[in-house]
């Protein structure tokens, strides 16, 4: 299987560190995010030159990349009435026409050179709502069910933006982003399916087992 999703519309990253109060603790973020142009390096995990402050929620091998759909963002747009700049998610890669909360835990793109796996979707935080000073974002990202998804790096290299995004592989499964954001925010129709995706991080596999167990009692 492949066939020609979409493309990379811009690649971002946080060049350095901003400054925060938005929690207790903690008053350092990379969620604000920069297009760039040219090749960049995406290998070891990670996105070259890109800042993570947050390395438990972020980056690592399941959390590599983030990457959110242009169609999306302007969705937003008209929510919250402005324009949405590249980045503003705090996504590694804006797409353009890939369905992203379609896309099925497992599925792996082919960017360039380097060969990328959906791993699971971004769950919403206070930094994000800080960031877009929107003290209801969390619920609305909730409810919107557009979270995005992190891939991880099966194949390293580099790419630059306007890249062509091939999807060259889908599990049989069915389970998508959307599936998985779902059930992480409460429902548990499709658990006992997705706690059996082969391609489910530790974190979510636990986390599904865990919800199973509770169901059974």
């Amino acid at each position: 299987m492949s066939m020609s999703a979409g493309r990379v519309l811009s690649i971002n990253i946080a060049g350095t560190f901003k400054s925060h109060n938005w929690l207790d603790g903690e008053n350092r973020t990379g969620i604000d995010k920069k297009s760039v142009e040219g090749l960049v390096d995406f290998s070891n995990d990670r996105v070259a030159g890109d800042h993570v402050s947050d390395t438990t929620n972020h980056g690592g091998y399941d959390k590599a990349i983030y990457s959110y759909a242009r169609e999306d963002a302007i969705w937003w747009e008209s929510i919250i009435g402005k324009e949405i700049a590249y980045g503003q998610f705090g996504e590694n890669l804006t797409t353009q026409g890939v369905d992203i909360t379609g896309a099925i835990i497992g599925e792996r793109w082919r960017i360039g050179e380097v060969l990328l796996e959906i791993s699971e979707p971004r769950i919403p935080c206070r930094i994000f709502a800080g960031f877009w000073d929107r003290p209801t974002l969390i619920k609305e990202f909730t409810e919107a069910n557009r979270p995005g998804t992190y891939l991880r790096i099966l194949e390293e290299g580099m790419f630059e933006r306007k890249t062509h995004i091939d999807v060259i592989y889908q599990p049989d499964h069915g389970i998508t982003v959307g599936d998985l954001f779902a059930a992480r925010s409460g429902t548990r129709e499709k658990i006992a399916e997705i706690a059996n995706v082969q391609e489910l991080s530790l974190e979510y596999k636990q986390w599904a087992n865990r919800v199973l167990e509770s169901l059974s009692k």
